[in-house]
């Protein structure tokens, strides 16, 4: 695998570098954490600015190494992270755009870039647990709509999102992973309510989203009927190949605040620690060039990422935790204290273990699909 960089694309990066120097000192204030409706203007703003640059193509039309570097210069300029455009940006939009119709990828996909629509993901549900496909939100099919009852779990934005990528169960006869579409709902129709679901950080972008004989067209069904699975592994391979490539970006920079803090405080004459930020500088470096791997494998087959991509979810949600647990023992007694850097952070960081596909589940994958192990029974 070639992991570096072209002529061309180092002149990317710096356009882009130059662009952003210019385009961030103009950016109005974040509005607070609990301000859903103000962090969704603010977002689609950011998107907007970025449509406008001609950079916002570059999540689907450029090649995987372009949309790697892109990812890396926003992060490292401390541009606005996707937000309340995540699903429809890192998701939805990838998963459209690879295997929806012309008439789809013409309706939905200039809106995301616009910054004009966002999505939610409606996948889990309450009694599924991690096993995906045991799904029971009912889509009955009726002239040229389905009509779609369940509930669904940890719908990320729904309560400020225009659409849903929604998974529901088309025929409940078929073996699980067989009988499931995936749907494009809007959120405005009727039948769907919405409760906010707060979390152990205090804020609010996941929700419950229960569903009352909804009507959603045959029109918005991605891929065929009964065929939603495999259109799903392309959403999650998205999800867990490069969806957290900036994230890996900005673990490594708070690493460096965190070896700056301890110098500062004191902390650093503490060889356990120097070597624990050590280890974790390692494996950071490592992540990064395995997402230069899993990119450069994508580029090869096709842009859609491998399961490679569950590799380092794997790997990267278990650093994360290392990471802002580490940040807690550079901070002392004070990290107790929620206003102080990092500890909101370190409380979302338990969530990483499960979202995007559990640790367990990721395992089950890299040991079947990439080792050939047997199934367990």
């Amino acid at each position: 695998m070639n992991l570096t960089y072209t002529p061309e694309e180092e002149e990317f990066r710096a356009r882009l570098r130059e662009w952003l120097a210019k385009a961030l000192p103009a950016l109005p204030p974040k509005p607070s954490p609990d301000d859903w409706p103000g962090r969704r203007a603010y977002d689609l703003g950011w998107q907007r600015m970025l449509h406008d640059a001609g950079y916002a193509d570059v999540q689907w039309d450029a090649s995987p190494t372009v949309r790697l570097i892109f990812l890396e210069e926003t992060e490292k300029a401390g541009a606005p992270y996707v937000g309340a455009n995540f699903v429809g940006l890192l998701h939805a939009g990838p998963t459209i755009a690879a295997e929806g119709t012309a008439a789809q990828r013409a309706r939905w996909l200039p809106p995301i870039l616009r910054g004009e629509e966002v999505w939610c993901q409606g996948f889990s549900e309450p009694d599924a647990g991690s096993d995906l496909a045991a799904l029971r939100t009912r889509a009955r099919r009726d002239g040229d709509d389905y009509v779609v009852s369940g509930s669904k779990i940890w719908t990320s934005h729904a309560e400020v999102a225009d659409w849903c990528e929604l998974l529901v169960r088309t025929d409940p006869e078929a073996p699980k992973h067989r009988g499931i579409s995936w749907l494009a709902m809007p959120m405005d129709a009727p039948g769907i309510t919405v409760r906010p679901l707060r979390t152990l950080a205090g804020s609010a972008e996941f929700a419950e989203v229960f569903l009352d004989e909804v009507r959603v067209p045959v029109a918005n069904r991605v891929g065929d009927e009964n065929d939603g699975w495999r259109v799903t592994m392309v959403t999650l391979s998205f999800e867990r190949g490069t969806a957290f490539v900036g994230e890996v970006v900005a673990c490594r920079r708070v690493l460096r605040e965190l070896a700056g803090e301890a110098r500062e405080n004191g902390r650093w004459d503490d060889p356990a620690l120097r070597r624990r930020l050590g280890r974790l500088n390692a494996e950071f470096r490592a992540l990064w060039r395995l997402t230069q791997w899993n990119v450069s494998e994508a580029e090869a087959t096709g842009g859609v990422p491998g399961v490679g991509g569950s590799v380092f979810k794997l790997r990267y949600s278990h650093a994360r935790q290392e990471l802002y647990d580490a940040a807690a023992d550079v901070l002392g007694p004070t990290s107790l204290d929620l206003d102080r850097p990092w500890m909101l952070d370190r409380l979302s960081s338990l969530s990483y273990t499960i979202a995007a596909g559990t640790s367990q589940i990721q395992r089950n994958i890299v040991g079947e699909r990439i080792l050939g192990l047997p199934k367990g029974r």
